[in-house]
C-alpha cells in the first residue's frame, strides 16, 4: 500500500509520483526540516505546535492526513511549486538528503507544473 499523487486531468498517462506511506512521511519530515521546523512538533503529527506558528507555502502538502485529506487546488499547487523547486536545488548540494527524496521532489514538481498548466487538482490516491 502507498500513496500516489497525480493530476486530476483524467489522463492515465499523465506523470505521477508515488511513495509508501512511510516513505511519504519521511519525505514530508525532510521538507519540514528544510523549512526550519520538525514535523513531529506540529499539531496532527504528535506535537502541540500550531501551524499558525510556522510560515511555509508547503503547508497544504505538509499539514494533511496521508489518507482522505482532500486534494490540492491548482492555486495551492502554484503556491507551493516555487518553494519546492528551491528546496530541490538546495537538496542537490546536501549530502544528508536521501537521493530518493530529491528524485521524488523533482517528480512532484513535474506533476505540480502540469496541474497548474491544465488548471486541475492534484489528486491523492
Amino acid at each position: 500500500m502507498g500513496l500516489t499523487l497525480f493530476p486530476g486531468d483524467g489522463n492515465t498517462s499523465s506523470p505521477d509520483v508515488a511513495w509508501s506511506y512511510s516513505g511519504f512521511a519521511a519525505f514530508r519530515r525532510q521538507l519540514a526540516q528544510a523549512e526550519g521546523f520538525a514535523l513531529s512538533e506540529m499539531q496532527g503529527f504528535g506535537g502541540d505546535r500550531p501551524w499558525s506558528d510556522v510560515s511555509t507555502s508547503l503547508e497544504p502538502l505538509l499539514d494533511r492526513p496521508d489518507d482522505g485529506g482532500g486534494d490540492l487546488s491548482p492555486t495551492e499547487c502554484a503556491a507551493l511549486l516555487p518553494r519546492l523547486e528551491a528546496i530541490v536545488d538546495q537538496w542537490k548540494n546536501e549530502a544528508d538528503v536521501p537521493r530518493a527524496h530529491i528524485d521524488a521532489a523533482r517528480q512532484l514538481t513535474v506533476v505540480l507544473r502540469l496541474c497548474v498548466a491544465k488548471d486541475v487538482e492534484l489528486l491523492f490516491l
